[in-house]
């Protein structure tokens, strides 16, 4: 049975959070490159202010047609977006707690699945080191996506990750390393060209091919 989590903890938590990411931005800057994090809730100050800069600065481009807009067409499906950014900060009181903030954005879309349209519309906020066009941050947020949305299909379908039903401790988080793990030795053996769960099955059946796949040729 899981412990509830108080209302002081979840505080302590969320700062947490918050901080953490801000180190991942500094150590991304160390190394001479720029980060580009998903802003959500558990940044009260910066979500609201960057919320309040964007929504009408969506309206008005929608109304002047100058917002940069793009399509995915896949089988019974369509996903249209839209992505509004700004570079000025003296508007963002909160992004001097951010390292070098430049660029906050809004990536909204909305789906039609087989011919029915979406009721709702997403709106997915960024921040950014880097100067960034509208163009560019939403080239940049569908890499991020094409790679998290390739990489959990990968580790649903050949380590059936959705379905393990391992929650105590810390013991979820080593799973998920191990699995990772598996799949990157699974995938760079490449002396039998077959997809992942048919690499794991010759592996439990030839103890010579599982010495492959650990330790290479």
């Amino acid at each position: 049975m899981k412990k509830a989590i108080k209302p002081a903890e979840r505080k302590v938590l969320a700062h947490y959070a918050m901080g953490y990411q801000k180190a991942i931005a500094q150590k991304i800057l160390d190394k001479d490159a720029h980060y580009l994090l998903a802003l959500k809730g558990n940044q009260p100050k910066l979500f609201a202010q960057v919320e309040r800069l964007l929504g009408p600065e969506i309206s008005r481009q929608c109304q002047q047609g100058t917002l940069f807009q793009e399509a995915d067409y896949q089988r019974n499906r369509e996903e249209y977006r839209c992505c509004i950014v700004a570079n000025d900060m003296s508007q963002i009181p909160a992004s001097a707690d951010w390292p070098k903030l430049t660029t906050v954005g809004v990536i909204v879309s909305y789906r039609k699945e087989k011919g029915k349209v979406s009721k709702e519309l997403n709106f997915r906020y960024y921040i950014s080191s880097a100067a960034l066009t509208a163009e560019a941050l939403a080239g940049s947020a569908r890499e991020h996506w094409g790679i998290e949305n390739g990489l959990h299909w990968k580790l649903d379908v050949g380590m059936k990750e959705d379905d393990c039903r391992i929650r105590r401790n810390g013991a979820p988080e080593i799973m998920a390393c191990v699995r990772h793990i598996a799949m990157n030795r699974l995938q760079s053996e490449m002396t039998f060209k077959k997809g992942v769960r048919a690499k794991q099955m010759k592996a439990n059946r030839n103890p010579d091919y599982l010495e492959t796949v650990i330790f290479g040729k």
